[in-house]
């Protein structure tokens, strides 16, 4: 038996098969889980990526700033499993004047975007899904260290850092329902959307040499793996938390 035997588990975020989120969703599969997946935009891409998993799951189109799909969500959800045991939250997005260098330039309108898609929207696909978490369940975000300032990073930096302090909230509010609400705080990996920050390169070179137990910029399956482990029944009483996956970079110093 699997650790999400049985389980209805929704994954956001599949754009390519590099992505964290394929490897979930793949994981996820594997270990006895029924899959809905949710894409924005270009939702032909997402319904091809989804035919590599195992078992081709549904897609339904979702964008996390639109209240009216949002409201409409747990409805279009449910013609496809008869509730939900877990959430995977894999978005974000700054536009690329947030990025870059361009931190003390950058205009409200352009961080307002980030924080929307990337921060309030772990608590708004929470809340309208809650209604098929009858019985509890498990909600991952996957965030990255905010400890410390990154190059480049900038306002993607400072929306990581409300969406771990967004998750403690959300996990307060919700766990007298049985949701318990958990952070994958992965290192660097070369996926679409860390290929579209300018100086990714920079960001990264460094992980591999200072991560004690090394880091590979090309392997998604460890995040995954701890996001899937947190989707199951193994960690029953953990909830606010973050677990590091970046091979122990951000413990070390200089």
């Amino acid at each position: 038996m699997g650790l999400l035997e049985g389980k209805r588990i929704l994954v956001t975020g599949v754009l390519t098969d590099s992505s964290i989120a394929f490897h979930v969703a793949r994981l996820a599969q594997e270990q006895g889980a029924t899959v809905v997946l949710t894409g924005y935009g270009r939702l032909s891409l997402v319904e091809r990526i989804a035919k590599r998993l195992p078992e081709p799951p549904p897609v339904l189109e979702l964008d996390v700033t639109d209240d009216e799909q949002l409201g409409t969500l747990a409805a279009r959800v449910g013609e496809h499993v008869d509730g939900l045991d877990g959430i995977v939250h894999s978005i974000g997005f700054t536009p690329q004047d947030a990025l870059g260098g361009n931190f003390l330039n950058t205009q409200w309108s352009d961080v307002a975007t980030a924080m929307h898609t990337s921060t309030f929207s772990l608590k708004s696909l929470t809340t309208s899904l809650t209604p098929l978490m009858k019985n509890g369940g498990s909600v991952v975000a996957l965030d990255f260290d905010n400890s410390v300032s990154y190059p480049i990073y900038d306002w993607m930096g400072v929306a990581k850092s409300a969406l771990t302090s967004t998750a403690r909230y959300l996990a307060r509010y919700v766990g007298d329902q049985n949701i318990r609400v958990n952070l994958v705080s992965a290192g660097p990996l070369s996926t679409m959307a860390a290929r579209s920050i300018p100086g990714f390169e920079e960001l990264a070179k460094h992980w591999p040499e200072r991560a004690p137990l090394g880091w590979d910029v090309s392997d998604p399956e460890p995040a995954a793996k701890a996001v899937v482990a947190l989707l199951s029944d193994w960690f029953p009483a953990t909830t606010g938390e973050v677990v590091h996956v970046d091979g122990g970079f951000h413990s070390t110093g200089a």
